[in-house]
């Protein structure tokens, strides 16, 4: 207590913000034994809480706002809102903060009533502005003066762009829907900004003020409520609004409520500036010269009501309420909201008629001065005040714990958005305030070893939280704000890259880092995807170099190359064939970002080329011998000419379009080329060699995405010698050339591979000689029938066959006489020749016979047909018979019955007139007429000894292959050609064909 030699003082410490009054007041509060303050905010209230528990621990601080209440038994600090300053106690010190307040409309009436009642026994101190001194030395004669002036200058900063605006810049605003533009508006641009509200929870504001002391974000959107002792360290203050509603009406900032605002700029010694922004009209000369120089009008008065009630009457309260004012600087205030929610329960006779005593009254004027946390209508309002009061009569003045969990728990629910989370809280608050009132809670009022208080308290918290981190969702985009601050200090980026290639900066996912192409993750603005940009070129760029130096010092068995023509690293693609060079000198190209060192880049290039020509090298081997064989001294020019021709086909033609060439090669032309790997076949010339997977692979995507390509290879899977003609491989998706490179053909509904269309023509010429045993069949024409063989060698069905059959030229009729084949006989394995044992290397024509057969068969043209040992037909070929295909019938018993195969295939006729098969009369005498010599014309064709008939055995023993026939060897000499009936045969077999 105050003696006589130290008397209690009322101080008023004036000054402009920034200036350390509140600061002040705290350390001459913590020099008492007990102390109180009042604060203007929540807010502000909890932030001087925290500091001063830091500093004398939480058993001797006590909290105490509208919602929340933390009191502990020997609490000797009282950090208050000034409503909720606990006026019936005495303390050492007392301290008021922003006292020019006492001129708001709303609460000006609750600061006057503290300046005139309100008073610490040791020392009272009033904080606030240089305004506020008239009305206190009225209200207060005895009160000491002392004037503080501002820590740092304050200057005018003109208009700018909210695109424009420095870092650490606060936007003012003063509605919700402004604060939310703006908020989305800097996150778009800047990165993101915090937000501030009056309508927030505390917890929600103290965290987003915190992101904007902390520097998570260097932007703060707020309304005014930051004007009012919110410490923020920010340098630039942006008006977004001149304008506010103050409940009443839309009207201009005073001088001094937008000096209050812009005095938040330049904390402590750092000087700030303030300025407008967006749509926000130019400050005129004079307001910015008295904000710049602290110089606002003096209050000419406060607002005031008795707040000495008389609770005998409702009459009497009334009465009391609009007591006159006791002198000129005070103004009775007008609309408070607790005075129009009593006019309006007093008006319902259900609960005027019932108030009886005085202490239902004061009860009822405690349930009017619950706020509107809502801030919805005074009608909403006061339905919900109605509910209050009737539980409270009802409880016998207390709300029961049905009644609060039910309230309470309704509200607990994080889900949904700003909006909703925001309508949430405001409700809460409701019941938060009610259950700080101890007179109203039950005396039993434990809630699973809870009280109601602390119940409400945590769920607030809850949806305090979930309200924050919605902000954040929505304003901020916490990895471009954080990439951009890592980008502006030019500080070393520590990129972590995962095994599936996620790339992590500071725990923020940048992008997905693919074999040296980075590519950024979904951005939302131009801004995002400059930081990730930037932040990739610092952070990813050390390891597309470190990839790009492993990759230049690998081995070849490191690369691969994918079906789109992609050259592959360790699987991941590290480049492409480049459009330009040739199969036999292909180039590479390096796919990577633009961030990567550009001579690793070339270097890379030069070893990808090296992967790509030493591939070229180990599989195209045949290609570079037809290339090469134009040098060598001994080539014959029509070889080399059909070499020529093969080589600019990539390796293989069809026979038919090169029928001339192929008759002008003689057998010595014939055998350099099989020594290059050339196969004669019987509908195409290819190498062999070059149908292999590796080989018809590569070829295919040099030609393909190499220079003039199409890109558009014909990959089929390795090794597989049919293909359905349907799907993504359909040969009408891509070219005959495409089909060619890979050593296919498209047949019917099969696309083939080209050994396999000889060994079918192998099987045709089978199947006609077996055909030919049938006791009184009709021959003409080299009829046969589809084998099963033929389905085993094609893969596909008895229908694909017939298609495959009619794209081969060849035609069908159904036979109803048809005698039944013989049943199909194997020889035994000494009758066997090598030939027979390895049916899939059959030549389909002469001079495709390897060297020993052609001997054999040049022997063989030696001996007189007299001279040849009789064999028995059985035994003539050395071959299995093939297997006729029968279709099946399933009965509906179940059984299944063999029907008759009766459709014959015939050689295609030139016409269905006039058709004559080749074994006529005619071209049978050519080959013993008189006075025949020497070399015959060379006509090598397609057809090879397919093109010969075999019609009984006197045909097969006035022909040349009778030698064939009795030396057990299946096919026919170079030297057999010699025959003019055969040349005819064959020629008419090509065109056929």
């Amino acid at each position: 207590m105050a003696s006589p030699l130290n008397p209690a003082t009322v101080t008023a410490v004036l000054g402009p913000t920034n200036t350390g009054k509140t600061h002040y007041a705290v350390e001459r509060m913590l020099g008492r034994s007990s102390g109180v303050i009042g604060l203007p905010l929540r807010l502000l209230a909890r932030e001087i809480y925290d500091r001063i528990i830091a500093q004398k621990g939480a058993a001797q601080v006590a909290l105490i706002t509208g919602e929340e209440k933390i009191v502990p038994p020997k609490a000797r600090y009282f950090v208050c809102t000034v409503e909720a300053m606990p006026i019936d106690r005495r303390f050492a010190f007392l301290a008021v903060d922003e006292v020019q307040l006492m001129a708001n409309h709303e609460r000006g009436h609750i600061f006057t009533d503290r300046v005139l009642n309100a008073r610490g026994q040791e020392e009272t101190l009033f904080l606030g502005a240089e305004t506020a001194r008239p009305v206190l030395k009225t209200l207060v004669p005895k009160i000491r003066f002392e004037r503080r002036e501002r820590f740092s200058t304050l200057h005018y900063d003109g208009a700018k762009k909210l695109t424009r605006l420095p870092k650490r810049s606060v936007i003012v605003a003063f509605s919700a829907a402004e604060v939310y533009a703006i908020a989305e508006l800097i996150r778009r641009y800047r990165g993101g900004a915090a937000v501030v509200m009056g309508g927030l929870s505390p917890r929600t504001r103290n965290a987003q003020a915190e992101m904007f002391q902390n520097g998570d974000v260097d932007f703060l959107v707020a309304t005014d409520a930051v004007g009012m002792g919110l410490n923020l360290d920010t340098d630039h203050v942006a008006f977004a609004g001149l304008t506010k509603y103050d409940g009443r009406r839309r009207r201009y900032l005073t001088p001094m409520e937008a000096g209050q605002i812009a005095g938040r700029a330049g904390r402590f010694r750092n000087d700030g500036t303030f300025g407008t922004t967006g749509d926000c009209p130019v400050m005129d000369d004079e307001l910015v010269k008295r904000i710049e120089n602290h110089e606002f009008e003096p209050l000419d008065y406060a607002e005031w009501r008795n707040s000495k009630l008389d609770f005998s009457t409702l009459a009497s309260l009334v009465d009391t309420l609009h007591a006159p004012r006791p002198t000129k600087r005070l103004r009775r205030i007008k609309g408070a909201e607790d005075e129009a929610a009593l006019e309006r329960l007093m008006a319902i006779d259900e609960i005027s008629q019932r108030i009886k005593v005085p202490a239902q009254v004061r009860q009822l004027w405690e349930v009017c001065q619950i706020p509107d946390f809502r801030n919805l209508t005074i009608d909403a309002h006061v339905r919900l005040l109605q509910d209050i009061y009737r539980i409270l009569v009802k409880g016998g003045g207390r709300l029961s714990s049905a009644f609060m969990i039910q309230r309470i728990d309704r509200l607990d629910d994080t889900s949904g958005g700003v909006q909703e989370l925001s309508a949430r809280l405001a409700s809460i608050r409701t019941w938060a305030y009610c259950a700080s009132k101890s007179n109203w809670m039950p005396k039993n009022n434990l809630d699973y070893g809870k009280t109601l208080a602390n119940h409400a308290r945590e769920v607030e918290d809850r949806l305090s939280d979930a309200l924050h981190a919605s902000l954040i969702a929505r304003f901020v985009d916490k990895r471009t704000s954080k990439l951009l601050k890592g980008i502006g200090a030019d500080a070393y980026m520590s990129a972590t890259i995962k095994d599936n290639g996620d790339v992590f900066v500071d725990d923020h996912l940048i992008g997905q880092l693919y074999g040296l192409t980075f590519k950024p993750d979904v951005s939302g603005s131009g801004l995002e995807a400059k930081a990730l940009d930037a932040a990739a070129a610092k952070a990813v760029a050390p390891e597309i170099d470190r990839r790009l130096t492993s990759l230049c010092g690998g081995a070849h068995n490191i690369f691969t190359l994918s079906e789109k023509g992609e050259i592959l690293w360790g699987g991941m693609i590290v480049g492409r064939i480049a459009p330009s060079g040739s199969v036999f000198t292909p180039d590479a190209e390096v796919i990577a970002s633009d961030f990567a060192n550009a001579n690793l880049q070339n270097l890379a290039s030069d070893r990808m080329r090296e992967y790509l020509r030493a591939e070229v090298t180990a599989h195209l081997g045949p290609l570079k011998g037809l290339r090469d064989f134009k040098d060598q001294e001994d080539a014959l020019p029509e070889a080399k000419g059909f070499a020529y021709t093969l080589l600019e086909n990539n390796g293989s033609v069809e026979r038919r379009d090169h029928l001339k060439t192929i008759q002008n090669l003689n057998q010595d032309a014939r055998r350099q080329l099989r020594e290059l790997g050339v196969q004669f076949g019987f509908y195409n010339v290819y190498m062999p060699e070059m149908l292999k997977p590796k080989p018809a692979r590569l070829l295919s995507l040099l030609n393909a995405y190499g220079a003039g390509g199409d890109k558009t290879p014909f990959i089929p899977f390795a090794g597989v010698t049919s293909i359905p003609n349907e799907g993504d491989l359909q040969s009408d998706k891509f070219s005959e050339s495409a089909l060619a490179l890979a050593g296919y053909r498209a047949v019917g509904t099969r696309i083939v591979r080209l050994d396999i269309l000889n060994r079918l023509s192998l099987m045709i010429r089978q199947a006609q000689d077996q055909f030919g045993k049938i006791p009184g069949a009709d021959t003409k024409g080299r009829p046969f029938q589809i084998m099963q063989e033929m389905l085993s060698l094609l893969g596909g069905t008895y229908e694909d066959t017939q298609k495959v059959l009619i794209a081969l030229g060849y035609q069908s009729e159904v036979r109803e006489s048809l005698p039944d084949l013989p049943k199909a006989e194997e020889t035994s394995p000494e009758e066997k020749t090598p030939e027979s044992r390895d049916n899939t290397s059959a030549e389909p024509n002469p001079e495709d016979k390897p060297a020993k057969g052609t001997a054999a068969s040049e022997d063989a043209d030696k001996k007189t047909s007299s001279e040849l040992p009789k064999r028995t037909p059985k035994k003539s070929s050395g071959r299995n018979d093939l297997n006729l295909y029968n279709n099946r019938v399933h009965a509906e018993d179940g059984t299944t019955t063999e029907v008759a195969n009766k459709e014959v295939w015939l050689t295609a006729a030139r016409g269905q007139k006039g058709f004559k098969p080749k074994g006529s009369q005619q071209h049978r005498k050519r080959p013993h007429q008189k006075g025949f010599k020497g070399k015959p014309k060379p006509a090598y064709r397609s057809g090879g000894s397919g093109g010969s008939t075999q019609k009984g055995k006197a045909s097969l023993k006035n022909s040349p292959f009778a030698a064939l026939a009795a030396l057990n060897i299946d096919g026919s000499s170079e030297t057999d050609k010699k025959t003019s009936g055969t040349k005819s045969e064959k020629k008419k077999g090509d065109k056929k064909s």
